[in-house]
């Protein structure tokens, strides 16, 4: 069982920086694949990325955004630069199996906000 919580959402301006976080419980949370998603209220959530064996970007954030963890402090991070208004949303971070893209963990959930 493991439980994840996310943190560092926030307001920014277009073109801002943010770090989100997602810390999770467990002592076997090195074993599993991250994801980030995220959603705006009405539509699909979207995959954002993951960091398994490999690592994955969607095309809207590739180049802009990296995932990454820290087995240490069992967290996964979300870099995010050159934000822009069209990343508002509400973003989760999730966990799975390494072997298939298979979510069995999710988050709360962090709001994040970019004003032009």
């Amino acid at each position: 069982q493991v439980q994840l919580a996310e943190s560092g959402g926030g307001l920014v301006q277009a073109g801002d920086s943010l770090r989100l976080s997602c810390a999770a419980s467990g002592r076997t949370f090195r074993s599993y694949a991250v994801a980030w998603f995220r959603q705006i209220p009405g539509k699909e959530r979207e995959f954002i990325a993951r960091r398994a064996d490999d690592t994955s970007y969607a095309d809207s954030v590739l180049g802009r955004f990296t995932i990454s963890r820290d087995n240490a402090k069992n967290t996964v991070y979300l870099q995010m630069s050159s934000l822009k208004p069209e990343d508002t949303a509400v973003y989760y971070c999730a966990a799975g199996p390494r072997s298939f893209p298979r979510y069995d963990y999710w988050g709360q959930g962090t709001q994040v906000t970019v004003s032009s």
